[in-house]
């Protein structure tokens, strides 16, 4: 069964709000498989007034954040049990990186996370993102639910 989140419900999931919750909705979600959420890349984002003034990039690292706020929706989605009220999700890893193509006002940046596993509160996942089907970056993520 595929589920989707409107804004509102993916700020019942996580705590980030305006101007780091990077994950506007999600089109598609199963369960302990995987999720993609999509984030609408628009001039108004108020790292482009300093990346770069003359030609706007969306850094590396707020996609790498996007992506591991989508590992934290797919991960409550799972285990609504275990990540529910009173918890923080908080990123603990990232390996093997790579970026290939810049991602600019504009875009629509589709964000994919799969779960490869957990143990104990740490939680393990592929993650990929993607403009108009064309590889922008890619990561393996890890994330700790941590009692707040």
């Amino acid at each position: 069964m595929s589920v989707k989140l409107d804004i509102l419900q993916i700020q019942e999931f996580l705590p980030h709000r305006y101007p780091f919750l990077l994950v506007d909705k999600v089109v598609e979600c199963e369960p302990g498989v995987r999720l993609v959420g999509v984030k609408n890349v628009t001039y108004n984002e108020p790292f482009f007034q300093g990346h770069f003034p003359q030609k706007p990039i969306m850094p590396g690292v707020l996609i790498l954040e996007a992506l591991a706020q989508a590992t934290g929706l797919l991960a409550s989605e799972t285990a609504p049990d275990v990540l529910g009220k009173g918890m923080i999700y908080y990123l603990t890893g990232i390996d093997k990186a790579k970026f290939k193509r810049p991602v600019v006002p504009g875009d629509q940046l589709v964000l994919e996370a799969k779960f490869i596993k957990s143990k104990r509160n740490i939680w393990a996942f592929d993650c990929c993102a993607e403009v108009e089907g064309e590889f922008v970056a890619s990561a393996e993520i890890r994330c700790a639910a941590v009692v707040e």
